[in-house]
């Protein structure tokens, strides 16, 4: 029973850090048609600003507020880039997806190789919180507290980002601008801030999920964002291409049938266990568990 209840947590923790990921791709694609493959270096500028920021920054550090006080640098820095690049690279390409991808997938590559230059190859150890090493007693099993922090976070950022989507006006220009976005203009209404806010967002959360990814493995490294968007992309596929809640749930699918397999089979079976479960998806559902964004 505490093995199981231990690998759910586990699972739930894994899932969150995906959707943290997934989500801002869904964001980025369902309501702007982008897919943007630099994604996983937004998360690896959010790890590395968290970590240079806990060594550096006057008043940071891997206690109490002073971690808080990183990972806001780490996410703001993340979320300057990600609108850089969409005002200097991506708003000129709209409507031209193959230029998107391979401008994305350039810039992705690029990122990394400078964060690699910069910090070298190997990995860093990630400052963690001495609260977030400790664990909590759940029906008898010890988990750590770094799940419940990410667990947390995700429903958060679920609840935030539906709550901006349907009750804010800037939510609902950018669900008109996707659906009509000629007649929005035509409105008097700048569309393209809009879009800007939605890419800076999507950053922010990839920012996000890389610092607190750090606390969850417990290192850091350049292809640790390379690694994790793989698996965010099979989760967006899964939920549905343009759609939060959907993303979630397929979040919460993927990282249960991971961790499951892993222990109960051999390690390795679980991501052979989701490229199965998306490979079934696709076929019974080539549109994901949902295709609208909601």
């Amino acid at each position: 029973m505490t093995t199981v209840v231990l690998l759910t947590v586990t699972g739930l923790g894994l899932a969150a850090l995906y959707f943290l990921v997934a989500s801002g791709l869904s964001l980025i694609f369902g309501l702007m048609g982008v897919l943007n493959f630099a994604h996983g270096a937004f998360l690896t500028i959010g790890a590395y600003g968290t970590w240079w920021a806990a060594g550096n920054l006057p008043g940071a550090g891997s206690t109490g507020w002073g971690f808080v006080l990183a990972v806001v640098f780490g996410v703001a820095v993340g979320t300057l880039v990600a609108a850089l690049i969409e005002l200097s690279l991506i708003r000129p390409l709209y409507e031209r997806h193959i230029e998107q991808v391979l401008v994305t997938v350039g810039l992705s590559l690029a990122l990394v190789a400078l964060v690699r230059a910069i910090w070298g190859a190997d990995p860093r150890p990630f400052p963690r919180p001495e609260w977030a090493q400790r664990t909590t007693s759940v029906l008898g099993a010890n988990v750590p507290n770094d799940r419940f922090l990410l667990i947390a976070t995700a429903i958060v950022v679920l609840v935030a980002v539906l709550a901006f989507l349907r009750f804010t006006r800037v939510g609902l220009i950018i669900r008109a601008g996707v659906e009509n976005r000629s007649m929005v203009t035509a409105l008097g209404i700048d569309v393209r801030k809009a879009f800007t806010l939605v890419f800076a967002i999507g950053g922010a959360f990839a920012a996000l999920a890389g610092a607190l990814g750090g606390i969850y493995l417990g290192s850091i490294s350049p292809g640790q964002g390379t690694s994790l968007l793989i698996f965010a992309f099979i989760v967006v596929v899964i939920g549905g291409m343009s759609s939060i809640t959907g993303t979630a749930a397929a979040a919460v699918l993927v990282g249960l049938v991971q961790q499951f397999a892993n222990y109960y089979a051999a390690s390795g079976v679980g991501d052979l266990s989701v490229v199965l479960l998306l490979a079934v998806v696709l076929l019974a559902r080539p549109s994901g568990l949902t295709a609208r964004m909601a």
